[in-house]
C-alpha cells in the first residue's frame, strides 16, 4: 500500500471525483478562512468532534431567487441549539450572515440550499469536548432540490416510525447526531413510502426525519404537534403565523399546538408536511390507508400559496445574496 504525502494529494483530488459532488457548489471552512468550489476540497478534519461525536449543531436554509429566506430565524435557532450544548460561536450572528451570504455569491447561483454547521473543533479523538481549543464554522452551498409537491402533485405517502423519539431535550435542538433520523429515512425508502413520522412515549403525535407533521381535522382545526418532543421548525412556525389569515376567511376555524393521538391522525381530513426543503406537502395515504376530504383540501391549497408567497415576496424575511 502506497503512503501519500501532501504534494500526492492534488493529483489524488483529480481521481476522486463522483457524479455527485456536481452538486455541490462553494464551501467556507474556518479551518482555512476561505472558500473553496472543488468538492474534493470540501473537507472537515478527521479529528474535529462533529465527524466523530456528532458534537455539533446546523442549520439548513435555501436561497430562492438570490434571496436567502428567513435568515434571521435559523441563526436565532442555530444560537438556541448552541448554547444548549455549552458551545461557543466562533464568530457573532452577523458575521456568519456575511459568511453566508458571501459562500452564496461564491456559488454563484440564485436558486440554492445552505447548510450552516457550527462544529466543537479538532483536538482529539476523546469524547472530551474541552480537548477542542476552538469552535469552528463550515458552510456548504448545493443544488437546491425541487419541492416535493412539484415533483408528486399528488401528495405523499406516509407511515408510523417505528424508530424511537428523542428525549425532549435532544429534540429541541438541531444537533448534528443524527442518527433517528437516518434511520427513520432508511425505514421510509425501505418501506416503499416517502416519509414517516413517529409517535412518542405517549403515543402522540412528533415530527418525521426532517420534516414537521400536522393535521386538519373534520371541523377545519390545523394542529401541530407540542414542541416537547419535536425540533421547533422554522417552516411549521411561520405556517402557524401565516394560517391566521385564514380563520379570517373562514377556511379555519382554528389553529393551536396539541397532543395528537395515533387515531386523530389516522382519521384527519387532511394531514401535511412542512420543511425547509419541501415548503407544504399533502399526505395522500397514512398507513397505506388514503386520506383526505376533497372540501379540505382548500385549506392545504391555501396554506401552500400564503408559504410560497411568503418566500417569494417577503422582502423582510430576504437576506440579499445575488
Amino acid at each position: 500500500m502506497k503512503i501519500y504525502d501532501i504534494k500526492d494529494m492534488v493529483e489524488i483530488a483529480q481521481k476522486i471525483r463522483r457524479p455527485f459532488h456536481s452538486k455541490y457548489l462553494a464551501m467556507y471552512s474556518s479551518v482555512i478562512d476561505g472558500i473553496v468550489t472543488d468538492p474534493a476540497l470540501m473537507t472537515v478534519p478527521v479529528d474535529d468532534h462533529i465527524v466523530h461525536r456528532g458534537d455539533g449543531v446546523f442549520e439548513t436554509m435555501k436561497c430562492l431567487n438570490g434571496n436567502i429566506y428567513n435568515l434571521e430565524s435559523h441563526l436565532m435557532r442555530l444560537k438556541h441549539s448552541a448554547t444548549a450544548l455549552y458551545h461557543e460561536l466562533p464568530k457573532s450572528e452577523k458575521e456568519i450572515s456575511n459568511l453566508i451570504v458571501e459562500t452564496v455569491k461564491v456559488a454563484g447561483k440564485k436558486n440554492c440550499s445552505i447548510r450552516l454547521l457550527i462544529s466543537r473543533g479538532p483536538g482529539s479523538f476523546d469524547v472530551n469536548p474541552y480537548d477542542c481549543p476552538e469552535s469552528q464554522i463550515y458552510i456548504i452551498v448545493t443544488d437546491l432540490k425541487s419541492a416535493f409537491m412539484e415533483l408528486h402533485p399528488e401528495g405523499a405517502t406516509v407511515m408510523k416510525s417505528r424508530i424511537p423519539v428523542k428525549p425532549s431535550f435532544f429534540a429541541g435542538l438541531k444537533s448534528c447526531n443524527y442518527l433517528p433520523n437516518v434511520l427513520m429515512k432508511k425505514e421510509a425508502i425501505d418501506g416503499k413510502v416517502d416519509f414517516v413520522v413517529g409517535f412518542d412515549a405517549n403515543g402522540f403525535l412528533a415530527e418525521g426525519a426532517t420534516e414537521n407533521v400536522g393535521i386538519i381535522t373534520a371541523d377545519n382545526r390545523l394542529l401541530f404537534p407540542k414542541l416537547d418532543s419535536i425540533l421547533c421548525g422554522t417552516t411549521m412556525m411561520r405556517v402557524i403565523e401565516l394560517a391566521d389569515t385564514l380563520i379570517n376567511d373562514g377556511v379555519l376555524s382554528d389553529i393551536s399546538q396539541a397532543d395528537i393521538t395515533y387515531g386523530q391522525v389516522a382519521n384527519a381530513a387532511e394531514i401535511i408536511l412542512v420543511g425547509t426543503t419541501i415548503n407544504v406537502v399533502r399526505v395522500r395515504e397514512f398507513d397505506h390507508k388514503p386520506i383526505g376530504i376533497s372540501a379540505q383540501s382548500k385549506a392545504v391549497q391555501c396554506l401552500s400559496e400564503l408559504l410560497k408567497n411568503d418566500i417569494d415576496s417577503n422582502i423582510s424575511l430576504q437576506t440579499k445574496a445575488l
